[in-house]
């Protein structure tokens, strides 16, 4: 029975709509208690002083906690291996509580209460006093001269870094046209469904133990004993379901605190739980970055030249740090052609929240940028943006020179052809050329690519056991992060695949824990179908070996004259069935001279990154006078490899589009530009996108095969975010001439360049009153 390829249904998907699934506040431990976060309302300063007397004194208050409680090290919070390399290791700059404020919301103290509503009422019991300091809310207020730094010794600077590939003055000197552009990309939130939560307590042997809502379980574990300065093996993180992450949970947010928490109360359970408009600016962010770019072209529109650089607001952690502008530069290099290239960035401290890992680390913005100047230059040039970007790809075969990435297959051709189909291009460039009025319509596409998994930055090693049990079924255990992706789904997919089974005889443990789970790095980079999916086929081809040899000992026949289907030993030659798996299992737990249960535990270690593809085409109506923007069609078409399961990468690219629209039209982080404090931190103001505002959203698939991948399948989970802007706005640009450059698109933003450009009267202008 085939099951790789075959749209089997999500395996978590009975239990999360009746509602049988455990998320952390499903948790109980005896009397949990709650915590609250007292968080700075100054942007930039230092606390001078904080009396937490009166709060100590609130009935049903267990404790009360500041920065000078806490231990005294500093600590990294992005989920990342621990690099062999000391100098490439994720920046430490980060306290459980602290008494320097960078942010407005920065954790200053914590209450531990019987009850949520004792914890704020204490929390409001403490008075504070800060030195106040000027917020330095923009790259260039931070990059100033004079300007104070947000952490000592760094000149506010996270990091920098760049490559030069070829003889870039001399390519431009070759070119016949010179081009240039500037984007900049906004501060964006992840919406989880299901906010940050964790919940902390000592067990019997003195370990803590931490039930938490993270992609990251193994590396959460190492994080968190950093941060409290103890052995990791003291420590043990349980990931049940979890509500959503989209990068967001990959960073500790809460666990650290918690943690800390429980030591302070005795070992006594202590819930930390961010309220929706915590999460807005007490966990994680994209980072708002600005793009400047440079190319040149032939006549003939082939690319000779290209430079970037890129400055990224960090905000005022480091978090994933530098690593998210360099993966910009990363992906800038591996969809286009040129004879030179140069790439700079700097990402740099601000007193704004801090930006971590968003779905597609980097590629959504430099996305935008890329694909938002390519498409000015097709314009210019008189070309047809589809027939300009086929023309400069990169062909199969090719190797990107700094990572030695491989675009064994390239399916973008294939990708633009289908997506051209099936918008109808030339039918409507035709049909909508030379539009007047206040309402027009207009097309635009944009491309991209993405690697599954950080290799060669960063450690790419997952590990799967497999029990063979009694009946015939197996137990699957990962440490891939089920975080509502479909990775079990897609995971017991392969491993009945591998073995012979049907997909309902795979059963999967989805809790992670890190005493009894086998190791996994965690849910990000679009890697558990690549890496972790390396791991499960190993230990099911184990298992299915291992099947084989018992069958054959029962048997009499060669091994290698059997096989396994449909959860039947048959015979290679004819088919028909020799004995049944539950035989062979059923002989391997109590056979009593021969009795040994039948299991396998596979690590590997991937050192391959395959380049996945798509593009987005989008057909748009844009009202002049409203600037309301109405996306009529929208298709995302994707080379992803081989299609492990048809459905759940519909949902992705539903999902993924869904995110890409939010980000385009919609989306943006304010803060007020004197004191640094949000404004918009709800999801009232946070304007994100309802059903009711979503399209109808194509998905497509060009099926490509992927040697390294585990069943020829490349990367899904975050491409279909990344071309979805850029498609919008040259829509807008082919709809109205105007060249757009700042996200979101939306009415203010589209009336004032509207305005700029003469399309609708200024304000005042050219209306009638009474």
């Amino acid at each position: 029975m085939r099951s790789v390829g075959e749209s089997v249904p999500r395996l978590d998907g009975t239990a999360k709509v009746c509602g049988r699934a455990r998320y952390v506040d499903d948790y109980r431990v005896g009397d949990t208690l709650q915590a609250g976060v007292l968080r700075g309302t100054v942007a930039n300063g230092l606390v001078k002083s904080i009396d937490t007397s009166r709060a100590r004194a609130c009935p049903g208050v267990e404790a009360v906690v500041t920065y000078a409680d806490v231990p005294g090290h500093p600590f990294p919070t992005a989920g990342h291996p621990v690099h062999s390399d000391p100098a490439l290791r994720d920046v430490a700059d980060r306290r459980i509580l602290t008494r320097r404020v960078r942010y407005w919301g920065d954790e200053i103290a914590a209450v531990v209460a019987v009850d949520e509503l004792t914890a704020a009422r204490a929390l409001s019991l403490i008075e504070v006093e800060y030195e106040e300091y000027e917020p330095l809310l923009s790259v260039a207020a931070a990059l100033a001269p004079g300007a104070r730094e947000i952490h000592a010794g760094t000149g506010n600077i996270v990091g920098a870094d760049g490559y030069d590939l070829g003889d870039l003055e001399r390519a431009f000197g070759s070119a016949d046209h010179v081009f240039t552009g500037e984007f900049q990309t906004p501060a964006a939130a992840h919406c989880a469904l299901e906010n940050h939560s964790a919940l902390a307590y000592i067990d019997g042997d003195g370990r803590i133990v931490v039930v938490t809502s993270t992609q990251i379980p193994h590396l959460c574990r190492q994080l968190v004993g950093q941060a409290l300065g103890i052995p990791w093996g003291r420590i043990r993180i349980i990931k049940p379901y979890v509500g959503g992450g989209f990068g967001g949970k990959q960073d500790v947010v809460v666990e650290p605190l918690a943690a800390f928490l429980t030591t302070v109360v005795n070992g006594r359970p202590v819930r930390v739980r961010l309220s929706r408009e915590e999460t807005f600016t007490g966990s994680r962010v994209r980072h708002a970055i600005t793009f400047r770019l440079r190319t040149g072209v032939k006549k003939d529109g082939t690319i000779v030249a290209r430079e970037m650089t890129a400055l990224s607001n960090n905000g005022a952690y480091a978090s994933h740090g530098h690593a998210v502008a360099a993966n910009c530069g990363e992906k800038f290099r591996h969809l286009y052609r040129q004879e030179a290239i140069r790439f700079q960035a700097t990402t740099v401290y601000t007193n704004l929240p801090a930006a971590g890992a968003m779905r597609g680390y980097g590629i959504p913005q430099v996305t935008f940028a890329l694909e938002s100047h390519l498409d000015d230059i097709a314009v210019a040039l008189g070309l047809d943006p589809v027939a300009f970007r086929l023309q400069n790809l990169h062909g199969d075969g090719w190797v990107d020179p700094v990572s030695g990435h491989s675009a064994a297959v390239n399916g973008l051709p294939a990708c633009l052809a289908r997506g051209r189909e099936l918008i109808r291009w030339e039918e409507k460039r035709a049909d909508w050329r030379g539009q007047t009025g206040s309402v027009r319509r207009g097309l635009g596409v944009a491309c991209c690519t993405y690697t599954a998994g950080i290799y060669p930055y960063g450690l790419e090693t997952a590990a799967a056991r497999i029990v063979l049990n009694q009946d015939g079924s197996v137990q699957l255990q990962t440490g891939a992060a089920e975080i509502g992706q479909g990775a079990d789904t897609v995971l017991a997919q392969m491993t009945a695949e591998t073995i012979g089974i049907p997909v309902d005889q795979v059963h999967v443990v989805s809790r992670q824990d890190t005493d009894v789970t086998p190791f996994d790095c965690g849910a990000y980079a679009s890697r558990q179908t690549y890496v972790s999916g390396t791991a499960v086929r190993r230990a099911a081809a184990q298992i299915r070996t291992l099947v084989l040899a018992r069958a054959a000992a029962l048997t009499g026949r060669p091994a290698s004259s059997l096989d396994v289907a449909d959860g039947r030993v048959i015979s290679v030659e004819s088919g028909a069935q020799v004995l049944t798996l539950r035989d062979a299992a059923f002989d391997s737990y109590y056979n009593e001279a021969t009795a040994a249960p039948v299991t396998a535990e596979v690590s590997s270690n991937v050192q391959s990154a395959a380049l996945a593809y798509g593009c987005t085409f989008a057909a748009v109506e844009v009202d002049l006078s409203l600037g309301r923007v109405t996306v009529l069609e929208i298709y995302n078409v994707h080379d992803a490899g081989r299609i492990i399961n048809p459905a759940l990468a519909a949902g992705q690219v539903h999902g993924g589009v869904s995110m890409g629209l939010g980000y385009a039209l919609y989306e943006e982080l304010l803060f007020d530009p004197e004191t640094g404090r949000p404004l918009n931190n709800n999801l009232l103001d946070y304007k994100l996108m309802t059903t009711m505002d979503t399209p109808e959203i194509g998905a497509s698939f060009v099926e490509t095969f992927e040697r390294a991948g585990p069943f020829g399948n490349k990367a899904l989970g975050e491409p279909p975010v990344f071309p979805v802007a850029p498609a919008i706005r040259n829509a807008i640009r082919d709809a109205t001439g105007v060249r757009l450059g700042e996200l979101p698109m939306n009415p203010r933003r589209l009336v004032a360049e509207f305005q700029a450009a003469g399309l609708i009267p200024e304000r005042g202008q050219g209306i009638c009153t009474i």
